[in-house]
């Protein structure tokens, strides 16, 4: 529905802890014209220059508070609201280089009235900024 605007564009930068590239992380927003409980949302899947993540390796951190994407249909009252930017941290030692990276995100989502499964999928290539 609203594809091309799941991921944001300048967002892509590494995630330092403890003086360690641990991570990368960037702005992602549902595909959805409405807010969903993070109970509805039955896959987030990540990309990597093409290559796919591995969903214990993802998270995403809304309104302060991060949810490992595994865990997050064990959630019940917690909400992606509609344009909502959720930052996604995808674990990866060392991060990325310099330059220019593709990522994709594909959302699957279940909404209660509908009959069947809505798909949404973005890919952009986007800067690595900041660290």
């Amino acid at each position: 529905m609203f594809d091309r605007y799941i991921v944001v564009e300048d967002t892509l930068r590494n995630v330092v802890e403890g003086g360690d590239v641990v991570g990368v992380q960037f702005g992602a927003r549902l595909p959805y014209y409405r807010g969903l409980g993070l109970s509805m949302i039955e896959a987030v899947d990540v990309t990597l220059g093409g290559e796919p993540v591995p969903v214990e390796d993802v998270s995403v951190t809304l309104g302060g508070r991060t949810y490992p994407v595994r865990e997050m249909d064990h959630e019940p009252e917690a909400v992606w609201n509609f344009g909502e930017v959720g930052t996604v941290t995808v674990r990866k030692p060392g991060g990325l280089p310099e330059g220019e990276h593709s990522v994709g995100v594909l959302f699957r989502l279940r909404v209660s009235y509908l009959p069947m499964m809505l798909t949404g999928q973005d890919r952009k290539t986007l800067p690595l900024v900041g660290t």
